[in-house]
């Protein structure tokens, strides 16, 4: 029995080796990942905007970065990581600032105007809109809620969701999305390496537990001075 203990512990431990290269290297391939995410956000050069108290603004004002910060935390429910902001280093590299990037393009969008000329009368629906020149309020309609028919609202749909905007979210939901997938590389690799050693100490604990411990001897049958005389008979 003790060498069979050993033996299991030297295989526990053996296991336990295993899942700990799989953490370190594991590791190895997120911290190329963030490498890589580091040079693409200094290659792009995005920079989020603090004031000389270190609070984050747009366009000069504390107001106008808290109005994008509720975008995010309240319409988009973003779970907003608070240290991801450091006024000492404003290049956008992490998710919270990649997704906050991305919402103050979509703000400005939605709460924008855009100039809409009609060169000639059109009839929509009944209503007439003369020639001249409009002024159409987003007031908050994403791309899929734009009437694209309608005379001014179409235009007005593609001036202010530009591809110009689209790409710009998009680059921005990359960053985004790499940097929460290297997170949780970051934390399945620490899973594996704490589970490689949890493993080698349970293993190893275990063989050193069973190493120069006595075996205690246990007979096949039980000697007769511990029977009665009549259950030697019947054991006959």
């Amino acid at each position: 029995m003790r060498k069979r203990l050993t033996f299991l512990g030297y295989i526990v431990a053996v296991i336990g080796v295993g899942f700990l290269v799989a953490g370190v290297v594991a590791y190895t391939r997120v911290q190329d990942g963030y490498g890589s995410l580091q040079a693409f956000s200094e290659a792009q050069d995005v920079q989020l905007s603090y004031n000389e108290d270190g609070q984050l603004i747009d366009r000069g004002t504390t107001e106008g970065a808290d109005a994008i910060m509720a975008t995010l935390r309240d319409d988009w429910k973003y779970p907003v990581v608070d240290s991801d902001l450091d006024a000492d280093d404003p290049l956008v590299n992490t998710g919270t600032e990649y997704m906050f990037q991305m919402a103050t393009v979509s703000f400005h969008v939605l709460n924008g105007a855009q100039t809409v000329v009609l060169d000639e009368d059109v009839e929509y629906n009944g209503e007439l809109f003369e020639a001249g020149t409009y002024e159409f309020e987003v007031e908050g309609k994403y791309w899929t809620d734009f009437d694209r028919q309608h005379p001014i609202e179409g235009p007005a749909r593609e001036q202010a969701w530009s591809g110009t905007v689209h790409g710009l979210i998009g680059e921005l939901g990359v960053g985004t999305v790499t940097h929460s997938t290297l997170q949780m590389g970051l934390a399945l690799a620490g899973l594996f390496a704490g589970l490689g050693a949890t493993l080698i100490l349970t293993g190893g604990g275990l063989a050193f537990a069973m190493r120069g411990k006595e075996e205690i001897g246990i007979p096949d049958t039980v000697p007769e001075s511990f029977m009665k005389e009549g259950d030697v008979g019947a054991s006959v």
